[in-house]
C-alpha cells in the first residue's frame, strides 16, 4: 500500500508538473515508472519539413516565350498611284526666237511705240527684244514667258498703231536724240554723242539722218557750235594719206565725210577727230543739199 501511495503521489506531481509547464508538456513524457523522459521530438530537419508535393499533370505544354520582341505588323495596303502630271501646254509662238523677218521688225516697231524697244527695228528676235516682250506682257496681265504667242501678239496689235514705213526701216541704228536747241533753227548737221547719229535739220525738221562715229580719247571731236567752212568731193588726207570722201570741214582738219573703215568695221574703230559717216549714199546726197556758211552743232 505503501508502495501505491507513492506511485499515485508522483504522478499527481507530474500531472501538475505538466499543467504548470504549460507549452513544454509537450516536450516530456512519463514511463509506465513515473520517470519523466524527453517526448521524442518530431524531425524538423529540411528533409522532414519539404514535403514533397505532388506533381501537377498538364494538358499542354507551356508555350515558351520568344527570344525577341514580337513585331505586329499591319496587313499591308496597296496605295493608289498619284495621278500623272502632263505638262501645260504652251501655246506656239507667232515669232520665234532667233528668227529675222519682217515681222520681227513690225514687232520692235509697235514695241518701241509704246516706250519698250529702246532700239530702231532691227528685225531681229534676240535678248533685247525678248526682255522688251517679257515687260509688254507684265504690263499687260500676261503671263511674262518672252515668247510672242497669238495672245500677245493679238493685245499688243490691238494696243498700237500700224507702224510706218520710216518707223519699220528707221535711217540710223540707234533712235535720234533729242535735239539741242541750237538745232531748231536755220540750216544744221545736227551731231549728237550719246546717239552717234547726225540729222539733217531745216528750221526745227529731220530731212535726213545717219550713223556717225566719232574720234578716240586720243584724238576727240570737239563739241560746240561751228560753220561748214568748205567742201571736197574728193579729198585724201594729207596727214594721215587716207580718202575722205565727200568731206565737208567745220573746225580746222576736222570734217564730216565717209569712211569705208567704219562702213566695214563698224565702231569697232574710230577716226582721228572727224565725223564719220558710214551710208555712202546717204553722205553723196547730203553733200549735194549741205552749203558752205551753214550751221555744225557738235553735242553729247
Amino acid at each position: 500500500m505503501h508502495r501505491t501511495a507513492v506511485v499515485g503521489t508522483a504522478l499527481a506531481t507530474a500531472t501538475a508538473a505538466a499543467l504548470i509547464a504549460g507549452c513544454r508538456a509537450g516536450e516530456t513524457t512519463v514511463d509506465g515508472r513515473g520517470q519523466e523522459r524527453p517526448r521524442a521530438r518530431a524531425d524538423t530537419s529540411a528533409s522532414a519539413r519539404e514535403t514533397p508535393r505532388p506533381r501537377r499533370t498538364f494538358t499542354h505544354e507551356p508555350t515558351a516565350e520568344p527570344s525577341a520582341k514580337a513585331v505586329v505588323r499591319s496587313p499591308r495596303t496597296t496605295e493608289p498611284a498619284p495621278p500623272r502630271r502632263t505638262a501645260p501646254r504652251v501655246a506656239p509662238p507667232v515669232i520665234a526666237f532667233g528668227t529675222t523677218s519682217d515681222r520681227v521688225r513690225e514687232l520692235q516697231a509697235r514695241l518701241r511705240a509704246l516706250g519698250l524697244f529702246h532700239r530702231n527695228p532691227t528685225g531681229y528676235f534676240g535678248t533685247v527684244t525678248q526682255a522688251s516682250v517679257s515687260a509688254y506682257q507684265r504690263g499687260h496681265g500676261l503671263t511674262a514667258t518672252g515668247s510672242v504667242d497669238q495672245r500677245t501678239w493679238a493685245s499688243l496689235r490691238s494696243a498700237t498703231k500700224t507702224p510706218s514705213h520710216d518707223a519699220l526701216y528707221p535711217p540710223t541704228t540707234l533712235p535720234l536724240a533729242k535735239p539741242d536747241p541750237r538745232c531748231k533753227t536755220g540750216r544744221v548737221l545736227c551731231i549728237s554723242k550719246s546717239s552717234r547719229t547726225l540729222a539733217w535739220m531745216i528750221n526745227g525738221r529731220v530731212v535726213s539722218a545717219m550713223d556717225v562715229r566719232f574720234g578716240s580719247e586720243y584724238t576727240p571731236t570737239r563739241e560746240g557750235l561751228f560753220q561748214v567752212n568748205f567742201k571736197s568731193r574728193d579729198h585724201v588726207s594729207t596727214i594721215y594719206d587716207t580718202p575722205m570722201p565727200y568731206a565737208m570741214f567745220f573746225s580746222g582738219g576736222q570734217a564730216v565725210h565717209y569712211s569705208a573703215d567704219f562702213a566695214a568695221r563698224g565702231y569697232s574703230g574710230a577716226s582721228h577727230g572727224c565725223v564719220n559717216v558710214r551710208d555712202k549714199k546717204k553722205i553723196a546726197a547730203l553733200f549735194d543739199q549741205v552749203k558752205a556758211g551753214d550751221k555744225v552743232v557738235v553735242y553729247k
